[in-house]
């Protein structure tokens, strides 16, 4: 599998990049230890202010077997442009200022109390790159669920459905991430990542003890930080995702049902058929992605070493004790609880 080019950034890299100080660097660290996926994601500004405007390839050239002496017709590619704009998470944290200087070190209890946003907004946002939909929430982006949604769709085959149809169905998805299949994306002239702006001391309104409402009477001073994170997803080509559907996971954990091993519908087998529906893996950085009970049954696969799961390795020391991601022929599978044990059937 090929290296990305250093020009494929990641998120950590443009906060290294970008901010100096430290500071930013703190921020994605924390982000990247409590969802997998947005370790992998490669990350570019949009060319526009908006977005990102793609130019997808639709249909190839007529080329033809020509003799001596004859001509040939001319022919040409088609081509269409689509629009993927980006959305903008943004939350505001209000300190009371005595309430910091109590602890003696301001700065690390205002991390604290931020850590909550961080984390707020590092679910928010894993969970719409998974499920966003602009047509219930036109201030989001369209995430994976939505773009690989249908069996009878123009990308369906690489919708892969493992046969569940019960209310316990989740998915796992198998990314290939490169600035010429799948990226993020934010707006051209914008900083990357999460913004953590330190906005000082401000005189701010507080609840009523009686209402329960802001009243512009009740006033105090805190020490308030504002977090913007604008940030879009681009699938250029979308063969390379390709989605395993219906995970039936009370199957999946006790390997039986539509998750029996040597069903044609068990994990291991649909994920060795997405790994051939990617045209091209040197094309980027592959990963799967799936929740953390998923996660754990191919965990346990992997410790069991049956012969039908030997594809699925997990790093160990000499006494057993996990030191690495588990990858399943070679790619990582990595975990990522934005996606839910309770998706609808795909149909």
């Amino acid at each position: 599998m090929a290296v990305l080019s250093t020009t494929n950034l990641t998120l950590a890299d443009w906060a290294k990049r970008l901010d100096p100080d430290g500071t930013v660097p703190t921020v994605a660290e924390l982000l990247s230890q409590t969802n997998e996926i947005l370790m992998d994601g490669v990350w570019k500004p949009g060319n526009l202010p908006t977005g990102e405007r793609v130019t997808i390839r639709t249909g190839l050239p007529t080329v033809y077997w020509r003799s001596l002496n004859q001509g040939i017709p001319s022919s040409s590619s088609k081509t269409a442009q689509v629009d993927e704009a980006c959305a903008m998470l943004e939350a505001r944290s209000e300190v009371d200022k005595d309430l910091a200087m109590l602890n003696g070190n301001t700065a690390a209890f205002r991390l604290s109390e931020d850590s909550a946003f961080l984390e707020a907004m590092n679910q928010t946002q894993a969970t719409t790159m998974f499920y966003g939909d602009p047509a219930t929430d036109p201030k989001t982006y369209l995430g994976l669920a939505k773009r690989y949604s249908s069996l009878s769709a123009g990308n369906a085959q690489n919708i892969l459905s493992a046969g569940g149809s019960g209310a316990d169905l989740t998915s796992i998805y198998l990314v290939v991430w490169g600035d010429q299949t799948v990226y993020n994306i934010f707006p051209k002239g914008s900083q990357a990542g999460l913004l953590a702006e330190d906005l000082g001391e401000q005189t701010v309104y507080t609840e009523s003890s009686t209402s329960g409402a802001a009243s512009s009477t009740n006033r105090m001073q805190a020490l308030v930080t504002r977090y913007q994170w604008k940030c879009g997803l681009v699938v250029k080509d979308w063969r390379y995702v390709v989605r395993i559907a219906n995970v039936d996971v009370s199957d999946l954990l006790g390997l039986t049902g539509t998750q029996e091993l040597t069903d044609t519908t068990a994990v291991i087998k649909l994920m060795t058929r997405a790994l051939y529906r990617i045209p091209n893996m040197a094309m980027g950085r592959a990963a799967f992605y799936c929740n953390r009970t998923v996660h754990s049954g191919l965990s346990i696969m992997a410790m069991e070493k049956s012969q039908n799961v030997l594809a699925v390795q997990q790093g160990l020391t000499q006494f057993g004790t996990p030191t690495a991601y588990t990858t399943f022929l070679g790619v990582p599978i990595r975990r990522c609880d934005a996606i839910t044990n309770t998706e609808t059937v795909v149909s």
